[in-house]
């Protein structure tokens, strides 16, 4: 009998062993990103407090219509953009990642880029 590995959850526990280290603050929060297959979103989280300081989503009316016909990888940039925008506008310029427990290719890697891009500094 073969078994099928449930890849939710082997990220789920990836993502606890990456929680365990990584944790934000009031003066460096963390950037926690979730992927879905068809959707991104980025949170910028303070634990200490437990609030959301800043987000933005492919879901967002401000993304949705910046990322008209682009391609995932590049919405994701995009998010990466608006919630380091989002986040700076608050006063807060150095984050710390957290992919979620996704390997950091693709679409997470975007938004970590953007994010740099846009002058969050990791």
């Amino acid at each position: 009998m073969f078994t099928v590995n449930d890849k939710n959850k082997t990220r789920k526990v990836r993502h606890a062993r990456v929680r365990n280290k990584v944790s934000g603050t009031a003066s460096r929060p963390r950037l926690c990103v979730h992927r879905s297959l068809n959707n991104i979103t980025a949170q910028v989280i303070d634990d200490v407090l437990g609030v959301t300081i800043a987000s933005a989503s492919t879901l967002d009316k401000e993304v949705a219509a910046k990322i008209a016909n682009k391609t995932k990888t590049e919405a994701s940039k995009v998010v990466g953009e608006v919630v380091a925008a989002r986040t700076l506008a608050k006063g807060i310029t150095e984050v710390v990642f957290d992919r979620g427990g996704y390997l950091y290719t693709g679409r997470v890697q975007a938004v970590a880029d953007g994010a740099r891009e846009a002058g969050l500094k990791f």
